[in-house]
């Protein structure tokens, strides 16, 4: 079997996604494979099912910020340069299956968990990811911190 050349990992920037980096960095190391992470945010508009009289941009803005923010502290403690970190808007599975087809990753990390931290998330997006997937997709089981 060959070894993994590039790994796509999904975080949620919880907790316990330092569970699910520490996997991939392993990985990574064990393969010599680049490490690529990826962060998405939902659409308000998806996130609350719809049309809403209210202009949402400006959360969604603030949001996109803490997360910007949020993943560039994950990304200073684990080592991972600004080039290896995505930030993405849109629907977590396809979202993932795109960044992966676009970066040519043969391998994607998620986290999969009960009903809290990366399962609002990854959730049942672990399993959208591994049906649609074009490379091998690796679930890590996350224990409550």
């Amino acid at each position: 079997m060959a070894n993994y050349q590039h790994i796509l990992v999904g975080i949620d920037l919880s907790d316990e996604s330092q569970q699910v980096f520490e996997r991939a960095q392993g990985l990574a190391k064990n393969h010599q494979a680049k490490l690529s992470l990826v962060h998405i945010i939902e659409p308000l508009t998806f996130a609350y099912g719809g049309d809403i009289p209210i202009d949402l941009s400006e959360i969604q803005e603030q949001l996109h910020q803490q997360a910007r923010k949020h993943l560039a502290d994950f990304c200073q403690l684990a080592g991972i340069t600004d080039d290896q970190a995505h930030i993405v808007v849109g629907q977590p599975v396809a979202e993932i299956h795109r960044l992966a087809n676009n970066l040519s990753t043969d391998l994607v990390v998620v986290g999969s968990h009960g009903r809290h931290g990366l399962a609002l998330l990854l959730g049942s997006t672990a399993n959208g990811v591994l049906h649609g997937a074009h490379c091998d997709v690796l679930a890590v089981r996350v224990k409550d911190n």
